[in-house]
């Protein structure tokens, strides 16, 4: 096994929208260096406990802004006193979200005519989103500068997984990617874009930051790709359950979309 580089990061955050893969390579990363693995739960995950009656989908803008911030201070609760951890996403990414829906739509994975209707009953309400977004944007970009050594950014290279959970759509994806890219070039850090297999990317980060190995990488990648795979089986189960419990119609549909 390698030692570690003198220069070498201590504390990495893994940049990347929805299904870009960030799990998988953290999970290898944390595997193979020995750096503990922090993260958020999903925003399914929270709003099982806060508000299992609604979908992502179906939240309006305050909700939104409401199940941000509790992730962004998950993050920090997490986060804060480490000084070695590898972090999957970061503490821009909710900011980074909800900068995307102001521009795509609060749901945009919903059908187009639909989002055109949330657009207009929204229009009174989207200055004031967009002016927390500048302000939460300057937090986000201030924190991350402080707690995080350097940044491994994942680009949009894997189909979106269409589970029908998710509340994206492609063009949401590429915007997300474009927005966290620069953010994260923007922070002042250290930024590696990394492509490729999971063993790709984990080789290349290790080489790249000179990080000390406890595990092989072919190993590290095998034991991280099972054990998120049976995270995101547990995860979609309970989703479809939740989904069969509430049912679907149309005035529920409509109900939902005539809100911001």
């Amino acid at each position: 096994m390698t030692s570690a580089h003198p220069a070498a990061p201590a504390r990495i955050a893994v940049s990347g929208t929805y299904s870009t893969g960030k799990s998988s390579l953290t999970e290898a990363l944390s595997i193979a260096t020995g750096l503990p693995r922090t993260h958020a739960l999903t925003s399914r995950e929270i709003l099982a406990e806060i508000n299992p009656e609604k979908t992502v989908m179906e939240l309006d803008s305050l909700e939104l802004i409401a199940l941000g911030m509790r992730r962004y201070a998950e993050r920090l609760t997490n986060e804060s006193g480490m000084d070695r951890f590898v972090s999957d996403g970061s503490v821009i990414h909710e900011w980074v979200y909800g900068a995307a829906r102001a521009q795509t739509g609060i749901n945009p994975g919903a059908p187009r005519a639909l989002q055109i209707l949330t657009k207009a009953v929204g229009v009174r309400n989207r200055r004031a989103y967009a002016k927390y977004l500048d302000l939460f944007g300057d937090l986000a970009r201030e924190r991350a500068a402080s707690m995080y050594d350097a940044y491994v950014h994942l680009p949009v290279e894997f189909p979106l997984v269409a589970d029908g959970h998710r509340p994206v759509s492609e063009p949401f994806r590429a915007l997300s990617d474009t927005l966290l890219h620069d953010a994260v070039h923007a922070v002042g850090l250290p930024v590696l874009v990394v492509r490729g297999s999971v063993e790709q990317r984990l080789t290349t980060v290790i080489d790249h930051f000179g990080l000390s190995q406890v595990t092989e990488i072919r190993d590290a990648v095998t034991i991280a790709e099972r054990r998120v795979r049976t995270a995101h089986r547990v995860l979609e189960d309970d989703a479809r359950r939740r989904a069969e419990e509430r049912g679907r119609s149309v005035v529920r549909t409509l109900k939902y979309a005539l809100r911001y």
